[in-house]
């Protein structure tokens, strides 16, 4: 048998002695079994390949011999030091792996990212950042990915839509869920609302190259906390659907002196503005159908129309008309978004 050389050549020795002494591994050579898994773990050698090639060379070390209960002993404990060294380097490379996910999609949604550096990362991990994407955005903070309720919603998600690249992040506290748009995009979108147990989510629209991610992150967001502003019944949204939101708030004095000029006389109203404001929210809602409005409000059909002719008395402007319809609920929308009446300084 031709001698064997390098990492054989000491698997032999150390075997050869235990097998003439009977004595067992000592720690030093645990050790360095323990070294020897780490390190071909790094390699990329798999567990099994690593075994199978340690008691290949068993067996022609020991063949025909008659093997006592001490080698055996000492031959499963240099088995498992291996085993330990490669279990070891094998999961610090998943959490090495895992934070360089994590940063990978933090710089995803962050506005401040090098794009060429994003590009370069995406392909490490996978994803195709020339394609759009869209990110769904769940109300609520204080989560983190660590939390075993956060990881039970990512194992679920990528369980069921893995092959489709999607990403659970959390940003500022609040889940997010970034998914390729196309065919699988509803779907999974969807499930993310589910498991998020009833939070109102927003999905952003859908953005191409490295920084479409954030893009779709900051509609969605933005969509997200102006839904909230204006409480919104709907727990699954569209940022499309409230693009007329950032446009009211581009001008911002604009908005302020229209809910002024429009709303400002409802505050001479017995009772204040407050339950007009609430008269107009619901007949708008209602699709200016009084019997359902009424029963929104729980009112009497008589109690609203009371209610409706005095707004048209102190505002000039007939909801049932449809240009002066338009301008109160912009106006109304305006209300809700700047806090009036409650903030009157900012309006």
């Amino acid at each position: 048998m031709p001698a064997p050389s390098g990492e054989d050549a000491e698997w032999t020795a150390l075997l050869e002695d235990v097998a003439r002494s009977g004595r067992r591994l000592r720690r030093e050579e645990l050790d360095a079994l323990r070294d020897h898994g780490d390190r071909a773990a790094e390699e990329g050698r798999g567990l099994a390949e690593l075994i199978d090639d340690r008691l290949a060379v068993t067996g022609k070390v020991w063949e025909g011999r008659t093997l006592d209960v001490a080698s055996l002993s000492a031959l499963r404990a240099g088995v498992a030091a291996l085993a330990a060294g490669h279990g070891r380097a094998y999961r610090e490379r998943l959490r090495r792996e895992e934070a360089g996910r994590r940063e990978f999609v933090a710089d995803l949604l962050s506005s401040r990212s090098d794009l060429g550096r994003l590009a370069e990362h995406a392909e490490r991990f996978g994803i195709n950042l020339a394609c759009a994407h869209v990110v769904a955005v769940a109300a609520g903070d204080g989560y983190d990915l660590d939390d075993p309720l956060v990881r039970a919603l990512e194992r679920q998600l990528l369980g069921r839509f893995g092959e489709q690249e999607v990403l659970l992040a959390v940003k500022h506290g609040r889940l997010v869920c970034i998914v390729p748009s196309g065919p699988g995009e509803d779907a999974a979108v969807k499930a993310f609302a589910e498991l998020t147990q009833g939070r109102r989510v927003v999905i952003g629209r859908p953005h191409s190259g490295p920084g479409g991610v954030v893009h779709s992150y900051e509609e969605a967001r933005s969509a997200l906390e102006q839904a909230d502003q204006l409480g919104l019944p709907d727990r699954l949204l569209h940022a499309a659907d409230l693009l007329v939101l950032p446009v009211l708030l581009r001008d911002r004095e604009a908005l302020e002196q229209l809910v002024r000029s429009v709303l400002g006389p409802l505050s001479k109203a017995r009772g204040g503005a407050q339950p007009l404001l609430e008269t107009l929210t619901a007949y708008a809602e209602s699709r200016y159908v009084t019997a359902e409005a009424a029963r929104r409000l729980g009112l009497s059909v008589r109690a609203l129309a009371y209610r409706i002719a005095h707004i048209v008395r102190l505002t000039g402007l007939d909801p049932d008309d449809a240009l002066q319809r338009y301008t109160l609920e912009t106006a109304v929308f305006g209300a809700r978004l700047l806090g009036w009446p409650d903030a009157p300084s900012e309006a």
